[in-house]
């Protein structure tokens, strides 16, 4: 199947694109009040020494970045095998509705399955219609036991305070 799209791997250059997208998204979300990661933060995230995260992005034929895709492996104890989890899926507005989303999540699930993961995971806001319709349509199933939680900021910081060294 042939597509005016190319997904590859991010390279250091893409650091400030690779920010672009995510203030995008966060505006999108109407998060962007809480958007505080820069480039320096990126770079070492993303190619430093110590890596933890990783990115890939799609680009016209033509050479427009169109997505981004940005995500990390994690460890299902249950499975015995680890996971994928997306952290970051954002297509821009003009490229939408031409199946960019689908390739990209196609292009993590070949990651995952050539990486031996056992699951690949994400979190949507549920008011993301668009978004939901495309993840019910490749098979992906709600969690609907499940609520996540998240310590961040000053509680995180408080919680490390007690910790026995």
């Amino acid at each position: 199947m042939s597509s005016p799209f190319r997904i590859t791997p991010a390279t250091p250059q893409d650091v400030p694109l690779i920010l672009d997208f995510i203030r995008e998204l966060a505006e999108y979300e109407r998060l962007a009040h809480e958007v505080t990661a820069t480039e320096p933060l990126l770079h070492e995230s993303l190619f430093g020494p110590g890596a933890v995260a990783h990115a890939v992005i799609a680009r016209t034929e033509s050479g427009d970045p169109a997505g981004l895709a940005l995500y990390f492996f994690n460890f299902s104890t249950f499975l015995g095998k680890p996971g994928l989890y997306l952290e970051d899926l954002f297509v821009r507005p003009p490229f939408r509705k031409q199946g960019l989303g689908r390739r990209l999540l196609a292009h993590l699930a070949r990651i995952a399955v050539d990486r031996g993961c056992g699951r690949m995971e994400w979190a949507v806001l549920d008011w993301n219609e668009q978004a939901l319709r495309v993840y019910r349509a490749i098979g992906a199933t709600p969690m609907d036991e499940w609520t996540v939680q998240r310590l961040t900021g000053q509680a995180l910081i408080d919680l490390a305070a007690t910790a026995e060294r």
